[in-house]
């Protein structure tokens, strides 16, 4: 999941359409304001940050408190910016931006950038490729398929499934779940976990997948083939 940090409709669309061409999912904030309630509800895979945003705080004020904070600290993130000078570059990248991207710039560009910063974050799809139980979990891409078949998911549901698949066999306390998948500074109700294990389970269940998230009574949840 890649999160689009850009207020200019135009763009954005145009960035959106790039991404889903390239088989990547994404989700849009058009202020920083925004961009704090998207990273609560999940962390991305990547952010592309416009530097010029309304409001009083810029793309560079976000990204220098996402390099400020522990569950962001390595965070890939790029600036979209149609500051061209030497200097603005270095600013970027001083506040602890991975690439700088000038406007206007080609689709084909702007996937191969994506494209080398994922690889270096250790996400490409060779490396991020899961399979469990007759799932296939791709975090490149941000799909999930059962066989053949597509399993659509919510951005929190596929990071609660990627955190699952990547440690099966093992109870998970609701608690211990929120610190993993949500964050520790995210403060939410340990049920919140409850409502995402029950819409993950909903799409899993066409696939006869859903059994391989079981409740644990009394401690939390575990993911396994076993029955």
């Amino acid at each position: 999941m890649i999160l689009v940090v850009e207020d200019e409709p135009a763009v954005r669309d145009m960035i959106g359409m790039t991404l889903e061409q390239a088989g990547y999912q994404w989700v849009a904030a058009g202020d920083v304001g925004e961009a704090r309630a998207r990273l609560a509800e999940g962390r991305p895979d990547l952010v592309l940050l416009d530097w010029m945003l309304p409001g009083t705080q810029s793309g560079l004020d976000l990204a220098r408190q996402l390099r400020r904070e522990e569950l962001t600290r390595d965070l890939p993130v790029i600036l979209l910016t149609a500051r061209d000078a030497e200097d603005d570059k270095i600013r970027g990248l001083d506040v602890g931006a991975d690439d700088y991207i000038t406007k206007p710039f080609s689709p084909r560009e702007l996937v191969a950038r994506i494209k080398a910063i994922l690889r270096r974050a250790g996400q490409d799809e060779e490396e991020a490729v899961v399979t469990v139980g007759g799932l296939t979990l791709d975090s490149a891409s941000h799909r999930v398929m059962a066989g053949e078949n597509k399993v659509s998911l919510g951005p929190t549901e596929f990071k609660l499934l990627s955190f699952f698949i990547r440690h099966p066999d093992r109870v998970y306390s609701r608690d211990q779940l929120l610190d993993r998948v949500w964050g520790s500074n995210v403060y939410i109700d340990d049920r919140t976990v409850d409502v995402h294990v029950r819409r993950l389970r909903k799409a899993l269940s066409p696939f006869g997948c859903d059994r391989l998230i079981q409740t644990v009574r009394g401690v939390g949840y575990r993911f396994s083939e076993q029955e």
